[in-house]
């Protein structure tokens, strides 16, 4: 299977955006490389420093939505979500059963789900801060947000 790697593709003209999905590619790939390699024990300092940033990464996202009429219940924050109950499964499965091949599955997993949910729900965030003119460092909008929260996902739902 193909390693994911940063490319223009992955893009979506939103400065911090892309900067945080730069380092979740280059986590992602560290922890599925020693994972393919057998390192265990460097795959998963790899997949905890990948839980980390996803935990900053994905809150961020979510101020974000927040602070641009996004519903609290919404299927992009159901997908984060879902991707961080996941990864914590991962790591107990790891600490408590020595079970390593959920890791291995899921770096691989991530790889795949990564591109999809990133040109979809994260390009539809994007396109909505920029639609309101949202600036990220500040937290202010130059035009008026939408009066009934936004309930679904600004691109497709998984």
């Amino acid at each position: 299977m193909a390693e994911l790697v940063w490319s223009e593709s992955l893009r979506l003209n939103q400065p911090q955006m892309d900067h945080t999905h730069e380092e979740f590619v280059e986590l992602l790939a560290t922890a599925r490389r020693a994972a393919d390699a057998d390192e265990l024990p460097r795959a998963l300092g790899a997949f905890k420093r990948l839980l980390e940033h996803t935990i900053g990464h994905f809150a961020q996202e979510e101020r974000w939505m927040r602070a641009t009429g996004f519903a609290a219940e919404n299927c992009h924050s159901r997908e984060h979500e879902m991707v961080l109950k996941v990864m914590h499964e991962v790591v107990r499965l790891i600490n408590e059963e020595s079970r390593w091949e959920p890791l291995r599955v899921f770096v691989g997993e991530l790889a795949l789900w990564f591109p999809q949910h990133a040109e979809t729900m994260d390009a539809a965030l994007a396109q909505h801060m920029a639609e309101f003119g949202f600036d990220p460092a500040t937290g202010l909008t130059t035009k008026p947000l939408p009066e009934d929260p936004i309930l679904h996902c600004g691109g497709h739902c998984h």
